[in-house]
């Protein structure tokens, strides 16, 4: 008798060679429209699934949990962040976490790097000139922008994606700077020829780019708070692909229409989809929704370490990119 399929529920769909290859291997449920479940579908869910494959949107707290039936043995997240995911509850009942590290960060560096050049030579307002048909033709001090060479980039987190983003920075002629929770080592430093700031306050009021790409955890809740912010020179711009609960979102709207701060260039917020208002009125903010890792490589090559994780499991291993408490 051959073993049963492991019954899979993908909370989202996912990309076309993905979800085929899912359903070659496993008994695969997928919702019939591309929206969240809500949390009366993702109780249903837990209650049923062996394996259940959740992305950023759905919450995996404590009380879902406790819900969960027994059979429910992985978690496989779509995605490299769990700060969605209870992982020491999962853990306490028997579910393993897992997770796709390591996919988006070049093409989360490639997206920094394009909204710090978007903010320094103002190519959202150009556009919108052009495309209101406003532009009145070439004139020596129309639309003046900043240079991008010798500008100083202090990066906020040097983990793989900051450092990848020092990479293109330094290509671009940038000064690389850095605060990190640990010193990188002497010879990585060389390389990205990266000057390392213990203070992060000293870091921010010294640099023309802010460059935030930390992960959220406690300890990075509002880093950049309004204290913080205040100490950013005037003509600085702050660049964040990382998590929205890094900035104080509502001081930087301020600071923003203030005009104590140049400019902004968001790709995430502090309540998901829903930026502040405010900031979008601002010809100085540039807002992009959540698309820093939106490469159909990308997609695909996520979807690619779910598979594995889940057959890895399948076949009575432990899955590759395991999560551990310790880990969040």
């Amino acid at each position: 008798m051959p073993s049963r399929r492991l019954g899979v529920v993908v909370t989202r769909r996912l990309p076309e060679r993905v979800e085929t290859r899912l359903k070659d291997l496993f008994d695969v449920t997928l919702g019939p429209q591309d929206r969240p479940m809500s949390r009366d579908e993702l109780v249903q869910a837990v209650r049923h699934a062996d394996v259940l494959v959740p992305n950023l949107r759905d919450v995996i707290d404590q009380s879902l949990l406790s819900q969960a039936g027994d059979q429910l043995r992985l978690i496989a997240n779509y995605g490299a962040g769990v700060d969605h995911i209870d992982v020491a509850t999962a853990r306490q009942r028997g579910i393993l976490v897992s997770n796709t590290p390591d996919v988006v960060t070049e093409d989360t560096a490639d997206m920094t790097i394009a909204l710090i050049l978007a903010l320094l030579r103002r190519v959202p307002e150009g556009l919108a000139m052009m495309q209101a048909d406003e532009w009145t033709g070439w004139s020596p001090n129309s639309m003046l922008g900043s240079r991008i060479t010798g500008k100083r980039i202090g990066i906020l987190g040097m983990g793989r994606i900051g450092q990848a983003v020092a990479r293109r920075a330094r290509a671009f002629g940038m000064q690389i700077h850095y605060h990190n929770r640990r010193r990188l080592r002497e010879e990585t430093e060389a390389e990205l020829s990266a000057r390392y700031w213990e203070s992060l306050d000293q870091m921010v009021a010294r640099m023309d780019v802010i460059s935030v790409n930390c992960p959220h955890t406690p300890s990075t809740f509002h880093l950049m708070n309004a204290r913080r912010l205040k100490l950013l020179k005037p003509e600085a711009v702050i660049v964040n692909t990382s998590r929205g609960d890094v900035i104080d979102e509502n001081a930087l709207t301020r600071m923003l229409r203030a005009g104590e701060i140049a400019g902004a260039g968001l790709d995430v917020f502090r309540y998901g989809r829903d930026a502040n208002p405010r900031l979008r009125e601002l010809k100085n903010v540039v807002l992009l929704p959540h698309m820093a890792s939106a490469t159909i490589e990308g997609r695909i090559e996520m979807g690619e370490k779910v598979l594995i994780n889940i057959k890895t499991f399948a076949d009575g291993h432990r899955p590759p990119d395991l999560v551990l408490p310790a880990m969040t």
